[in-house]
């Protein structure tokens, strides 16, 4: 299992590197890091996520009524969205926290696969709210950064207050 890095670790906020080479190193990357989603349990996890600086995402959303499939993705891009949505969400990096936040309830979705292929992958509901998430990981933005200003600074405060009385 990967450590899967907390707020506010730096690497959260950076930009991830654009993947050149689809290498036996990313491979393993990928394989771990469907690993420690599984393990933690979430639903997706970003290569930042785990001190990674890279653009690879995976997801897999299980719903009761229907099944989905895993998706591993690597440097995605949402090229269409559609309609808006505000639910509730979490993330593995901000432990303890959900928080309402406004994204679209359609996207569709380009990159490679896990071999290099090209893929384009359109989903509505949860699924298209996971990759909204972990793409934006992608680009050094958590969902907290989401939020209206003001529930941002209270989140802030309450969440940096809480770590240094764990620490």
């Amino acid at each position: 299992m990967l450590e899967i890095k907390k707020y506010p670790e730096p690497v959260l906020k950076q930009k991830a590197l654009f993947v050149e080479n689809i290498d036996g190193a990313l491979q393993e990357l990928i394989d771990d890091m469907i690993d420690t989603m599984y393990d933690a349990p979430g639903i997706g996890l970003a290569a930042p996520q785990v001190g990674e600086s890279r653009r690879v995402i995976v997801v897999h959303v299980k719903l009761k009524e229907e099944a989905h499939p895993l998706i591993v993705l690597i440097n995605p891009e949402i090229i269409q969205v559609d309609d808006k949505v505000v639910s509730e969400e979490g993330c593995l990096s901000v432990p303890g926290y959900v928080s309402n936040i406004e994204r679209a309830g359609i996207v569709l979705v380009k990159g490679l696969d896990r071999e290099g292929r090209p893929v384009e992958i359109e989903a509505e509901g949860l699924p298209a709210r996971a990759l909204q998430h972990e793409i934006d990981h992608l680009d050094g933005i958590l969902f907290v950064d989401r939020m209206s200003p003001i529930k941002r600074e209270f989140f802030r405060k309450r969440y940096l207050r809480k770590l240094k009385e764990t620490a």
